[in-house]
C-alpha cells in the first residue's frame, strides 16, 4: 500500500522529533549540527513539491515583518561571533575588552561572544527552529493533522515516561546514550537533567488534555477516535508516573496547576460534553495523590508541591564559597546582564563567565543561570533581546494568538523562564514554538 506523499513528509518530520527527544532533547553541540544539516535536506526536499513551495511562499508573503525581524536577530547573532579589532571592542563590549586585558589577551581580533564555537551552535539551533516551524505550518494545516500531532507527542511522552520508569526501577543503570549517574535517585530517561524531562513530559501531557478536549469535534472514523481516547488516557497516565518519579519540583508544580486550571474551566463552563473530561482529570489527580502518594510516601507527596517555598530558600546566600546555589546563579546572571548590557556576551557564554569570575568553584556547577529570561537577555543584549521580542509580538499579532491553549502555554514557560534553564535546551524550544504557533480556528475552517 502507497502512502501519500504528504503522510510520508509527516512521517519523517515526527521521526525527526522522535531522534531529538532521544539524544536528550537534542542538547548537545554535535547533535544540533546534525540536527540542522538533517532539517534543511527536508527542507530543500520539502520546497521541491509545488503545494508545499506555495504554503512555504504564503507564509512569509503574510508574516513579511516578522520574517524581516527575525533575520535580523539571526545577522546580530553571527556579527556576535565576528572577530572585531580589539578597539571596537572597548566601545561595543567594555567588559569584554577588560576580560581580555586581564587574561594579558595579545591578538588584534576577537568576538564580542565569549564563547564563539558556543554561538556559533546557537545560530544553527534558531536557523533549526525556524525551518521546523515553516515546515510544520505547511504540512499539519488541518484538524485532523494537528490531532496527528497531538496524539504523537502524548505517546512519545508516554514512551519517554515509560522508559524512565523502567530504568529508575532497576536501579538507574546507564544504558548506552542513557546517562543516568547525574539523578540516580530520580527518572530522567533519555535526559540527563530531571526537571528538562519532567517539563518535556508537562508538555507532552498538555498535548494529551488538548486531544480529549478537542476529538469529540471530529466526526470522521468515531469507532477509531473511541479506541484513541482510551490510548491516550493510558498515555497520560504513563506520563504522570514519569513526572512524579523525576521528583522534580517545577516539573510537579506544573503538572498540577496546569491539571487545576484546566478543572476550574470546565466547572465554570458546565458543559455536559466536558464531563467525561473533568473525570478523566479527577482520576488522574487522585491517582496521583492516593496510589503514588502512598507508595512514595506523604511527606515527599507534600514536598513535591511545596514550589515556591523550595525556591525562595534557593535564593539565600550559598553556605560554602565551593558552591552556587541556584538563588546565587541568577544573581549572577543579573549582574553580568548590566555589564553586557547591549550587545550580550553570545550564547553558550555564560559558563565561560562563570569559570572567569569563580576560578576556585567546585566541578559541581550548572552552566545556566537557572533563570531562562536572565541568562536570555545576558547572551542577547538589550539590542539581540529587542529583535527577537519584536519579531514574535508581531508574528503573534498577525494571528488569533489569544486562547485558552495559548494561555495555558504561556502559563507554563513563564515559570520556566523564571525558575529554570530548560527553554535553553532544544526540544523544549521547538515544542513551545509549534504548540504556540496552531490556530485552532484556522484548521477547524479547512476541508478534512
Amino acid at each position: 500500500m502507497l502512502i501519500k506523499k504528504n503522510k510520508l513528509y509527516q512521517y519523517v518530520f515526527l521521526i525527526i522529533i522522535t531522534l531529538m527527544v532521544i539524544f536528550n532533547g537534542g542538547n548537545n553541540n554535535l547533535y544540533i549540527q546534525f540536527n540542522f544539516i538533517i532539517i534543511s535536506i527536508f527542507f530543500l526536499s520539502f520546497i521541491r513539491e509545488k503545494n508545499y513551495s506555495a504554503h512555504v511562499r504564503e507564509i512569509f508573503s503574510k508574516n513579511k515583518l516578522a520574517v524581516l525581524l527575525y533575520s535580523l536577530f539571526i545577522s546580530f547573532l553571527i556579527f556576535q561571533t565576528i572577530p572585531l579589532p580589539i578597539e571596537w571592542l572597548n566601545f561595543l563590549s567594555p567588559e569584554k575588552y577588560n576580560i581580555l586585558n586581564k587574561l594579558e589577551f595579545n591578538g588584534i581580533f576577537n568576538s564580542i561572544s565569549l564563547s564563539p564555537i558556543n554561538s556559533y551552535f546557537s545560530i544553527l539551533n534558531y536557523l533549526s527552529l525556524f525551518l521546523y516551524l515553516i515546515i510544520f505550518k505547511s504540512l499539519f494545516y488541518k484538524k485532523k493533522d494537528i490531532l496527528k500531532f497531538y496524539y504523537f507527542l502524548v505517546c512519545l511522552g508516554a514512551f519517554a515516561a515509560s522508559t524512565a520508569v523502567y530504568f529508575f526501577l532497576v536501579g538507574n543503570p546507564d544504558f548506552l546514550i542513557i546517562k543516568n549517574r547525574f539523578y540516580p535517585s530520580s527518572a530522567t530517561g533519555f535526559f540527563i537533567n530531571r526537571t528538562v524531562f519532567s517539563c518535556f513530559l508537562v508538555l507532552c501531557f498538555f498535548c494529551g488534555i488538548e486531544y480529549l478536549k478537542k476529538i469529540d469535534n471530529h466526526q470522521e472514523n468515531n469507532k477509531g477516535n473511541f479506541f484513541n481516547k482510551i490510548y491516550n488516557r493510558i498515555f497520560l497516565l504513563l506520563i504522570t508516573i514519569g513526572i512524579i518519579t523525576s521528583f522534580s519540583r517545577l516539573g510537579n508544580f506544573l503538572f498540577i496547576s496546569l491539571i487545576s486550571i484546566h478543572i476550574l474551566q470546565a466547572l465554570y463552563l458546565n458543559d455536559k460534553k466536558n464531563r467525561i473530561f473533568l473525570i478523566t482529570l479527577i482520576i488522574i489527580i487522585l491517582f496521583d495523590i492516593l496510589i503514588l502518594g502512598f507508595y512514595f510516601g506523604s511527606e515527599k507527596l507534600i514536598k513535591r508541591f511545596s514550589f515556591l517555598d523550595e525556591e525562595i530558600i534557593e535564593y539565600l546566600p550559598a553556605t560554602t564559597e565551593l558552591s552556587l546555589s541556584r538563588g546565587d546563579l541568577t544573581k549572577f546572571g543579573f549582574f553580568e546582564f548590566k555589564k553586557f548590557i547591549f550587545f550580550g556576551y553570545g550564547g553558550g557564554g555564560f559558563e565561560n563567565l562563570l569559570k572567569i569570575n569563580f576560578p576556585n568553584l567546585s566541578t559541581l556547577y550548572a552552566t545556566h543561570a537557572h533563570a531562562d529570561f536572565i541568562e536570555f537577555m545576558g547572551e542577547f543584549g538589550i539590542i539581540g533581546s529587542i529583535l527577537i521580542s519584536l519579531s514574535l509580538l508581531v508574528a503573534c499579532a498577525s494571528k488569533i494568538f489569544f486562547s485558552f491553549k495559548n494561555f495555558l502555554l504561556c502559563y507554563l514557560l513563564i515559570f520556566i523562564l523564571i525558575f529554570d534553564f530548560s527553554f535553553h535546551i532544544p526540544i523544549i524550544q521547538l515544542l513551545f514554538v509549534l504548540l504556540l504557533s496552531i490556530s485552532y480556528d484556522r484548521s477547524n475552517k479547512l476541508e478534512i
